[in-house]
């Protein structure tokens, strides 16, 4: 058995343990309310461009624009795939960045030609540890996802589309399901798919009407789909450092649940080492008194 030194040292290093996992608990929390917050506030104008586009979309169904070409004249093999893979720049939140590198690495494998644009401190060096070479490093953006971030981000990835030194464009993020499920996600940013814009309800009032976009539909939709996109990508920064507090939130409430199981664990043991230690001294007082008699 252990000394009672040794056992009252352990219980104050787990004791310390316990403080530490419930700080990051309740900062993880805190934090995770900000972001939804964050993403609520703006979620009502990033839906009013999906449903502007979709009106353009199903009113002018003719309609040819850049930002919607496939690029049907360049063979599967020799397109030029981006992806933004999005990570933690922090561990301690159990499987979050595990999962979202194993589904990058995947992907990445099925093209011979991609380009890797790296959000977190995490991802950075694990590609680079594995000899992947990154394009582009977003620093200091998994911590603080924001709108002037996210439109960096979106003006970069529109420009290289737009240069066509890339044929389409990914984002890999961890979509938080519910509290208890998170989900690695793939989706794609460029080229726009008219396919993924719901239909509107011919029903409705608003669309029994004819409607007229000034100066052209094409000057509309070059404003509109960078708004778009920019929407895509804040929201995939958020819904990942949603996904990323949460995963440490139950990362630390398991962490706080088994240190204050070994509390218990160790103070029965200091109770037992105390009790035997206070027996042995019982037993030398009376083994001495009665030798002296």
């Amino acid at each position: 058995m252990a000394s009672i030194k040794e056992i009252r040292t352990h219980i104050k290093s787990v004791e310390q343990t316990l403080k530490i996992t419930n700080a990051m608990y309740l900062i993880s929390s805190s934090n995770l309310r900000k972001a939804r917050k964050q993403l609520t506030d703006v979620e009502p104008y990033f839906m009013k461009i999906e449903a502007t586009i979709s009106d353009i979309l199903h009113h002018s169904p003719e309609i040819s624009h850049v930002f919607f070409d496939k690029r049907p004249g360049v063979q599967p093999e020799d397109r030029k795939i981006g992806y933004i893979v999005i990570t933690g720049d922090k561990g301690l939140a159990g499987a979050y960045n595990h999962n979202i590198l194993k589904l990058a690495e995947q992907k990445m494998s099925e093209s011979a030609h991609t380009s890797l644009f790296v959000v977190g401190q995490v991802g950075r060096s694990y590609f680079q540890e594995h000899g992947v070479p990154i394009d582009v490093e977003f620093l200091y953006t998994a911590q603080d996802p924001n709108m002037g971030r996210a439109r960096d981000m979106a003006e970069l990835m529109l420009d290289l589309y737009l240069e066509e030194r890339l044929d389409e464009v990914y984002i890999i993020f961890t979509k938080m399901v519910n509290s208890f499920q998170m989900e690695p996600t793939i989706h794609k940013l460029l080229p726009l798919d008219p396919d993924v814009f719901p239909e509107y309800d011919k029903n409705r009032d608003t669309y029994n009407r004819d409607v007229v976009y000034v100066p052209s539909v094409k000057a509309v939709m070059d404003r509109l789909v960078p708004g778009y996109v920019k929407g895509d990508i804040f929201g995939a920064l958020v819904e990942s450092y949603c996904s990323e507090q949460n995963s440490r939130m139950t990362a630390m409430k398991s962490s706080s649940d088994n240190a204050r199981a070994m509390l218990q664990t160790l103070n029965l043991s200091y109770n037992r080492a105390r009790q035997a230690a206070i027996t042995q001294e019982i037993t030398e007082v009376v083994g001495g008194a009665q030798a002296a008699l």
